[in-house]
């Protein structure tokens, strides 16, 4: 298996300051590797929350993880401001890939890196539906 390239800070287009908590430390003194896709939700939800129009108490569009992955290079640790950097990597109909990069703030280089895809659904009905077009633009602004 090779190892996944790295990407620096410049790849991403828009970054998120999240603070790690002292429950996210495992025994070995390092973030566990759990949190770190806590990580890659907040920093993406937000940014959805806050740019893209998704109303996750009443919309009628939800966005459901259908796969993730994660690659470690370095660890984080409590009490460090993590710099969470978001991409787009492909818009589809339905569906959305992220990137995210965990970065130790002021790092050039990410200490992790993940991906995760979004199928979005009807509320309702749980079938896949068409990103609406305020989602759709301002996932744009992240495309890669």
């Amino acid at each position: 298996m090779t190892a996944p390239e790295r990407y620096p800070r410049a790849a991403y287009k828009c970054f998120r300051a999240l603070p790690t908590r002292w429950a996210d430390n495992d025994i070995y003194g390092h973030i566990n590797n759990a949190a770190y896709y806590g990580f890659f939700d907040t920093a993406v939800n937000s940014f959805l929350i806050e740019q893209a129009e998704l109303d996750i108490q009443a919309g009628e569009v939800i966005g459901l993880v259908v796969e993730t992955g994660c690659a470690y290079f370095a660890p984080l640790a409590y009490p460090q401001i993590v710099e969470a950097g978001i991409r787009v990597t492909r818009i589809g109909t339905s569906s959305v890939r992220y990137e995210v990069g965990l970065f130790a703030e002021g790092e050039d280089q990410p200490s992790a890196q993940g991906h995760f895809i979004h199928v979005y659904v009807d509320r309702q009905t749980r079938r896949p539906t068409p990103l609406p077009a305020g989602m759709r633009s301002a996932l744009e602004t992240l495309h890669a």
